[in-house]
């Protein structure tokens, strides 16, 4: 389960909107808002990016997808593991000799 947010997502969407509209520094409406700025810098930079006004950075669904594909990769990664040791395993088996039981 992920961290609780320290800031409510309305407030970051009223931040970044304010940001955006006004064209006031960053810095200023993080103090007024009482928003660590560097939060807010990141906050607007990622809606810029899923605005597709940036290139530098993945779009919020593009990280979500690559959060997805890297769990299920490790996932596929411990069954391939498991699939290998069962399969030694039961080479060994078909490679055992068969005893006969006694009478």
């Amino acid at each position: 389960m992920p961290a609780p947010r320290k800031y409510p997502d309305e407030l970051r969407e009223r931040a970044v909107r304010e940001v955006r509209t006004t064209g006031r520094p960053v810095a200023h409406v993080a103090r007024d808002l009482g928003i660590h700025k560097e939060a807010l810098r990141g906050w607007v930079r990622q809606a810029e990016a899923d605005a597709g006004e940036r290139d530098d950075r993945l779009t919020t669904a593009e990280l979500e997808e690559l959060k997805q594909l890297r769990k299920e990769n490790a996932e596929l990664r411990r069954a391939n593991e498991i699939l290998k040791a069962a399969s030694v395993f039961f080479a060994q088996e078909i490679d055992r000799p068969r005893t006969r039981p006694s009478r």
